[in-house]
This record gives C-alpha cells, sequence and structure tokens, in this order.
C-alpha cells in the first residue's frame, strides 16, 4: 500500500510558503473570475504538468477558506503515490501557476493555499484505471439494474480489472461485470488483508523481538 502523508514545507524565491504535499502554503495573486471559471484556467494549466510527469490528475477543485482559496490537486498513478512524488509535482504545479500568472494574468482571486496529496481510500472508484489500482482490496459496489430491473449493493475482492470489465470475488464466487453495470466502488478499510501476517507478530517494525519477549526467554 502505497504510503500517505505530510511532506516538508519548502519557500519560494520571495520566502513565502508554499504547499507541498500536505502542508500548507500561500501565494497572493490579484482578483480572477468565478469560481467555474477559475477551476477551468486551473485546469487548463495544471492537467499539463501532472501528465508530463507521468501521473494522472484525478480531481482538481476550488474552495474558499476564510479570505482565502484552497486549490486541491488529486494526482495518482499504478503503483501509487508516494511522498516524494507528491513533492516533485508541487513544486512543478506552483512553478507552472507562477508562469502562467506572468504570461496571461490572475488565475485565482486573492490568497490561496495549493494541496497537491494522492486520493485516500474513501475516493470513489469511477474509472476503469480506478478498480484496476485497486485489484485486491475489498471494494463494496452497486451493480445497475440486472434482470429484475433493481440495483444490488455488492461486497467483494476485486480479482481482476482492465478498460472493459471488473472481476469480483464474493461468498457465492467470481463474477464479471462491465463498467457500465457498475455504480462507484469504495475500498472497505481492512485490518489485515489475506496474504499478510496479523497486526501483532512478536516483532517490532525494525523486525526485532519485543524487548518483554527476550527477557522472558532469558529468565
Amino acid at each position: 500500500m502505497t504510503q500517505r502523508g505530510r511532506a516538508a514545507k519548502p519557500t519560494g524565491p520571495t520566502g513565502r510558503p508554499r504547499r507541498t504535499g500536505g502542508q500548507r502554503g500561500t501565494d497572493r495573486v490579484g482578483r480572477g473570475g468565478d469560481l467555474a471559471t477559475r477551476r477551468a484556467r486551473l485546469h487548463q494549466v495544471v492537467e499539463p504538468v501532472v501528465q508530463g510527469a507521468g501521473y494522472d490528475l484525478e480531481d482538481l477543485s476550488v474552495s474558499r477558506a476564510g479570505r482565502r482559496h484552497v486549490v486541491q490537486v488529486i494526482v495518482d498513478a499504478d503503483g501509487g503515490v508516494d511522498l516524494d512524488a507528491v513533492a516533485d509535482v508541487s513544486r512543478a504545479v506552483s512553478a507552472a501557476l507562477d508562469a502562467a500568472e506572468e504570461v496571461g494574468g490572475d488565475i485565482v482571486a486573492g490568497e490561496y493555499q495549493l494541496e497537491v496529496s494522492s486520493p485516500g481510500v474513501a475516493r470513489p472508484l469511477t474509472l476503469p484505471r480506478h478498480w484496476r489500482r485497486n485489484t485486491g482490496r475489498l471494494v463494496r459496489f452497486t451493480v445497475r439494474g440486472g434482470p429484475e430491473a433493481v440495483d444490488r449493493q455488492i461486497t467483494g475482492r476485486v480479482v481482476e480489472a482492465d478498460d472493459e470489465r471488473v472481476v469480483v470475488e464474493t461468498d457465492a464466487g467470481r463474477t464479471e461485470w462491465r463498467h457500465a453495470e457498475l455504480g462507484p466502488g469504495r475500498v472497505q478499510v481492512e485490518f489485515t488483508r489475506p496474504g499478510e501476517p496479523d497486526a501483532f507478530d512478536g516483532t517490532d517494525e525494525a523486525g526485532d523481538f519485543d524487548d518483554d519477549d527476550v527477557e522472558d526467554e532469558e529468565r
């Protein structure tokens, strides 16, 4: 599972803090258009940068938090996105926004916080690549219609997924669906996944036995 979290906060040429991998920063810009216009302009600037770095732009949103706007950029890739990648993309996006403003004027009205992160498990699976990237995970989803034209809620483990279909293992066995038949899926949190060791196996994170176990053996 890809590690997710917060990265260090660098500073720009003027010393103003900038957003990197979960830390908050601010960049001041002037007046822009309405929220939908700002989002469209941001998308035009951000998506080529993210794709050029080898990632998918999963979501881009603009919201207001007090006197500032919050620009959220969600990126992902096959195999996940680690903290170093999040930091690299954040710096590239920040630089691209600065360059776009120098050429074409303000993009966001007033101060804003740029937040770049990878998707959390709560984000719905809506595209074929989302299902593919969650192969092996337990997912709850809706199957639309069917013989009785009634939607069904199903929980199962994703066994295979490609651009056309998803194969899921349920208590009733393996079943295959086309993406058009499925509603959004949601990954279910598991404390221990099949094939993984129990949460406590007598060793610490470094692989050494606990001190209490050693003391017991010495006695």
